[in-house]
């Protein structure tokens, strides 16, 4: 069985101007992190991201803690859930407890890495800044910010 934290992430260049939608999800204990960019964040692009992520623990059932975004809860998602309950199952996180989410650290050291004290103009280089982050971002890194008894002490 597989646990996932998934939420989403928005890069905007400024406001006003272009912006994408971060899916992302992270095994705490393993380090392993998905991520997928889209244009926005909707039903249908969430409904993709699912199928990466149950693509990669192919064999195993993803438990997949979320967020209370809108589009999560969507009616158009309940028969392709119902269709693969069998390869994921979504549970859902008390509203406004986003400290309870360990991607949240994720998105913390990944904005800390490559946005703060920093001039990336445009929505490309922010794209391929957070693309390369993610490569390079080792298991070991994404564990360690993910434990939450070792963050508190």
């Amino acid at each position: 069985m597989e646990y996932q934290r998934r939420t989403t992430q928005n890069l905007s260049a400024s406001e006003g101007e272009e912006r994408k939608t971060i899916f992302g999800c992270v095994a705490p204990w393993e380090g392993c992190l998905i991520e997928q960019v889209r244009e926005k964040g909707n039903t249908r692009t969430f409904f993709s991201f699912l199928l990466k992520v149950v693509r990669a623990y192919e064999g195993k059932k993803v438990y997949m803690l979320l967020d209370n975004v809108k589009f999560h809860h969507a009616k158009r998602l309940q028969p392709i859930l119902k269709r693969f309950e069998h390869r994921i199952e979504l549970l859902f996180l008390p509203p406004y407890s986003p400290d309870l989410n360990p991607i949240e650290r994720v998105w913390w050291l990944m904005r800390k890495q490559i946005t703060h004290n920093r001039w990336l103009k445009t929505m490309e280089q922010r794209v391929e800044e957070f693309e390369k982050w993610c490569r390079k971002t080792q298991p070991e890194q994404i564990k360690r910010v993910c434990n939450l008894i070792e963050n508190i002490y």
